[in-house]
């Protein structure tokens, strides 16, 4: 078997891992001849490989082009339970690829963020109508929480410390300081 592809046993549980790219594995594509397409991923790109109607074509695409890496519930086939996915996002929904696919969810959140990690895209969840959204605020690829709170004022040892120090303004000059330039220097000796 081939490193990185799919695991013996049962066809509903995908894992890759993502700090041993590049990957090659098979993934479902309803459109593709055989129900099946070729995937290699790399940290920087996407190849794609599949053929539709005997036409045989290859994918090349950034993971920039891809919006992040999303979790997902799937839909459950044959009266089996249905699973959780973290997929890598597109635009196009023909183009999303799945990272990790497992019927337990276990694991989920930390393979979301390690594939997040590793690729360099945002964190994403999807909704029950299939819409993508980010859970947290960013500013770029820089993550925005809300401020703590001051630790003094809630701390246990709030007691034992002095609070003049909350009271304390930092000192002011109030005007600009006096240089002295070209003058004889005064040195004054015992």
């Amino acid at each position: 078997m081939r490193s990185g592809g799919l695991p013996a046993g049962s066809s509903r549980a995908l894992r890759l891992d993502p700090f041993a790219l590049p990957a090659r594995y098979a993934a479902s594509d309803a459109a593709a001849d055989q129900q099946v397409r070729q995937v290699e991923l790399h940290r920087e790109r996407v190849i794609v490989r599949r053929a539709v109607r005997g036409m045989r074509m290859a994918l090349n695409l950034p993971i920039s082009a891809y919006r992040g890496v999303a979790i997902r519930m799937l839909a459950s086939e044959d009266g089996a339970p249905p699973a959780v996915a973290v997929v890598l996002e597109h635009h196009d929904p023909a183009l999303a690829l799945p990272l990790f696919v497992s019927p337990d969810g276990h694991e989920v959140a930390a393979e979301w963020r390690a594939w997040a990690h590793v690729l360099g895209v945002p964190l994403l969840v999807a909704d029950d109508a299939g819409d993508v959204y980010e859970p947290f605020t960013r500013i770029g690829r820089l993550r925005i929480d809300a401020p703590t709170p001051r630790r003094r004022r809630r701390s246990v040892l709030k007691r034992r410390r002095p609070s003049i120090l909350l009271r304390r303004q930092p000192s002011r000059l109030r005007g600009p300081s006096s240089v002295y330039r070209d003058e004889r220097e005064i040195v004054a000796r015992n």
